[in-house]
């Protein structure tokens, strides 16, 4: 297949890209998420809800969005493959290295991200395409499910809350190695603004992964 869906550089340079694009739309869904808790009963939460599920531009990003996280996949997987294959036996002598802990165990985090996307998607997507059942308790409106309670239904359970927090760390860890690793493939590697792309990409992370944290925190210790 092309040995392995093309030349190396050509892989890591469509990973990084759909990796940036993938962390821009976080920002936009983390947005969202906080909407959950302005004290209106979803209102705010449920109009924009309704727009992103509505607008044609808004479904035509979500085909670019799905394409994005496909491709970041396959090709991560094809060369953490690789990489593999090229050195099967692991050296005797473990010398250090600059190499962080995570930036070793990228394929990792990302499998656990991915058990997280099944999750998320089962309990919200796919109720949107009629895949699967809406939660109890919660009821369509205006022929569409209501995802606010469904999002309440959820973070109601302190089992879930817990979960999500803790993949919401392997995320910001997945996306703080990868941040400073898609800058890098695209050559903006250099003394004087790397460090800053790394600051970034630490900041970055760090905003998502609490950003995200808040709302289950905000249920479990405030609700």
């Amino acid at each position: 297949m092309s040995r392995f869906l093309g030349p190396s550089l050509i892989k890591k340079l469509v990973m990084s890209l759909a990796g940036l694009f993938l962390m821009i739309f976080l920002l936009l869904h983390l947005t969202l998420n906080l909407f959950i808790l302005r004290g209106d009963n979803g209102e705010l939460y449920s109009t924009c809800v309704k727009f992103m599920t509505t607008n044609f531009l808004v479904k035509i990003m979500e085909i670019v969005l799905f394409g994005g996280l496909f491709l970041h996949i396959l090709y991560g997987i094809v060369i953490q493959i690789q990489n593999w294959i090229s050195r099967p036996v692991k050296y005797k002598v473990i010398h250090q290295s600059q190499t962080s802990f995570f930036s070793k165990y990228m394929i990792h985090t990302g499998a656990i991200i991915f058990a997280f996307l099944a999750i998320h998607l089962t309990n919200f997507y796919f109720v949107k395409l009629g895949f699967s059942n809406a939660p109890q308790g919660t009821l369509p409106v205006a022929g569409r499910e209501d995802f606010y309670p469904m999002a309440v239904n959820l973070f109601s359970h302190a089992g879930y809350c817990w979960l999500y927090i803790a993949f919401m760390v392997f995320i910001a860890f997945h996306m703080n190695h990868a941040f400073q690793s898609a800058f890098q493939t695209l050559g903006w590697n250099h003394p004087i603004y790397t460090p800053f792309i790394k600051a970034v990409g630490v900041i970055y992370s760090f905003v998502i992964g609490i950003g995200f944290s808040v709302v289950p925190i905000y249920f479990l210790f405030f609700k």
